[in-house]
C-alpha cells in the first residue's frame, strides 16, 4: 500500500506548500510493517481491554475466593495465584504496554498532521492578508 506524499501534478496545486496526509493510512502501513510481535501486542491489547476480559478476571477472582473459603480444592488457590501473578503480571502487562505504544502512535500521527495543516494554513492566511493589504494600498494610491 503506497502513500500519496505529493499533490497531483496540476496547476491548481502549485501554490500548496504542504499536502495533507491521511494519518489513518500511515498508521495502518506502519502496523502492517511492524511484524508478528506488533500484531500480537495489538491483538492482545485490544482483547484484554474488553469487557469480556474483565468478566474473565472477575471469574478468576471468584474462583480464588471460593478456594480460599475451602469450597474448592487447594490446587485452585495455587492455580489462581499462578495465573494472577505469573501470567497476568509477567506476560500480559508488558505485552499490553507495547500494544498501547503501537496504538498511541496513531494519536501522535494525527496530532502531527493537525499541527502541520494548521501551520500551513496560518502561512497561507498570512500571504492572503499581505496580498489584500497590497491591493488595498494600491486602491488608496489610485483614489
Amino acid at each position: 500500500m503506497a502513500l500519496n506524499t505529493r499533490p497531483p501534478d496540476s496547476k491548481q496545486f502549485k501554490h500548496i506548500r504542504y499536502f495533507p496526509h491521511n494519518p489513518n493510512l500511515l498508521h495502518k502501513v506502519e502496523q502492517n510493517g511492524g511484524g508478528l510481535n506488533t500484531k500480537i501486542a495489538v491483538t492482545l491489547t485490544t482483547h484484554v481491554g474488553s469487557m469480556w476480559a474483565a468478566y474473565l478476571f472477575v471469574g478468576i477472582a471468584v474462583v480464588g475466593l471460593a478456594a480460599i473459603f475451602g469450597l474448592l480444592p487447594a490446587v485452585a488457590v495455587l492455580l489462581v495465584v499462578w495465573i494472577s501473578q505469573t501470567f497476568l503480571q509477567l506476560f500480559l502487562l508488558p505485552v499490553i504496554m507495547v500494544g498501547q505504544n503501537v496504538l498511541d502512535r496513531k494519536s501522535q500521527l494525527q496530532a502531527e498532521e493537525t499541527y502541520n495543516t494548521a501551520v500551513s494554513s496560518y502561512k497561507d492566511l498570512e500571504q492572503i492578508m499581505q496580498k489584500l493589504h497590497d491591493i488595498e494600498a494600491k486602491l488608496e494610491d489610485k483614489a
